[in-house]
């Protein structure tokens, strides 16, 4: 089996600890232990021993994470190594080779790419920026066919930053219920919503409905490696049993200070932490945008610390991407390889100083085109 080369993820790995200014990062600068546990939790973290854990990640873990929606019980719930073995679980237990998924772009590739790795017929759905970034359910009800096993989405959106509205969630729900196909919902960056509201979840909106989320975006904790899958107790059962020929069990050391972060008051405390700085750091951005010469253009996000900035040049995302990096040092993600030509995708989480940094030598590798 070959897998195609997942471009994102590559160009990250090869420069990322290069250059002097990583934008390409998606989620909001890494928050330290110290900040998030106390003096008492600290020291019994330390005495705490390095066992396996339980497999499909401790009750108390389970418990907080059924708080976050309605109607959970904790059979309806798996912890797993991030999101993306959340995603992967997904592809590989209810899809196979000649079924159809049906997937937003852009979007964080990693499930298109499984999908047809294994065979799976995709079928691409842009998100129309002329809509907003919403879905067309025209366009969506077009392309189902009898062969239609899924419709995978993110929520609120990577790179875009954009929240589907409830309308289309509504439309969305309807035909995959008409469908009878499986709506899977990479929900990591709900939590950081801009102006504070939550978007709503798609969980339990349909009978058919996975969604995976995890600690790395919204809650600044990527190196917890701490994320969860969300449904139907008969699919969590199938998706536990081959999590068991992955990764087994998630570190017990992040599924402990998992548990503490979620409870309510310090998830509220952690969450709106990071409304303020992507807030301030976003107003950056869009006073820094104003003096591009109309070079490039910006329709500011929703939700996420990452902003899709349209290119106002003869110039293909990657040649632009590998032009930035290579002559001033700064690391942006091409458009390209989110499945949309013609933007950057801009990570605005880092600390405002240098977030302000890496956009002045962007500045000066604009000015040079």
């Amino acid at each position: 089996m070959k897998f195609e080369e997942f471009e994102l993820e590559r160009n990250q790995s090869l420069f990322e600890n290069e250059v002097d200014y990583n934008l390409s990062e998606s989620g909001v600068h890494p928050l330290p232990l110290k900040d998030i546990l106390t003096q008492d939790e600290q020291e019994e973290l330390l005495r705490t021993e390095l066992f396996y854990g339980y497999t499909t990640g401790t009750p108390e873990l389970r418990k907080q994470i059924t708080g976050l929606y309605d109607g959970v019980e904790v059979d309806n719930v798996l912890a797993t190594s991030g999101s993306a073995e959340a995603n992967f679980l997904a592809v590989m237990t209810l899809l196979e080779p000649g079924d159809e998924l049906i997937y937003m772009v852009p979007n964080y590739l990693q499930i298109r790419g499984l999908a047809r790795s294994f065979g799976i017929t995709v079928k691409d759905l842009p998100l129309r920026e002329e809509l907003s970034w919403q879905w067309d359910l025209d366009e969506l009800k077009s392309m189902i066919t009898n062969k239609t096993k899924m419709i995978a989405i993110c929520n609120p959106d990577n790179p875009t930053g954009a929240l589907m509205s409830a309308d289309v969630m509504a439309g969305v729900v309807a035909i995959a219920r008409e469908a009878d196909c499986w709506i899977l919902s990479d929900e990591v960056y709900r939590g950081a919503e801009l102006n504070g509201v939550e978007s709503p979840s798609f969980c339990g909106l349909h009978e058919k409905t996975i969604v995976n989320a995890g600690l790395s975006k919204a809650y600044r904790l990527p190196g917890l490696r701490l994320g969860w899958t969300v449904g139907p107790a008969d699919y969590i059962k199938t998706a536990w049993a081959f999590h068991d020929y992955t990764t087994i069990s998630i570190a017990y050391h992040s599924d402990w200070v998992a548990s503490k972060v979620l409870a309510p008051e310090r998830r509220k405390k952690i969450l709106d932490s990071t409304r303020v700085h992507l807030n301030h750091n976003l107003g950056t951005l869009v006073d820094w945008m104003e003096n591009c010469d109309g070079k490039l253009s910006l329709s500011p996000p929703q939700a996420g610390a990452i902003a899709f900035v349209h290119i106002n040049l003869d110039m293909l995302s990657q040649d632009l991407t590998y032009h930035i990096r290579d002559n001033y040092s700064v690391l942006l993600t091409a458009g390209k390889w989110f499945g949309l030509e013609g933007f950057l995708r801009f990570g605005y989480g880092p600390p405002n100083e240098y977030l302000i940094g890496g956009l002045d030598r962007i500045s000066q590798s604009i000015k040079s085109l």
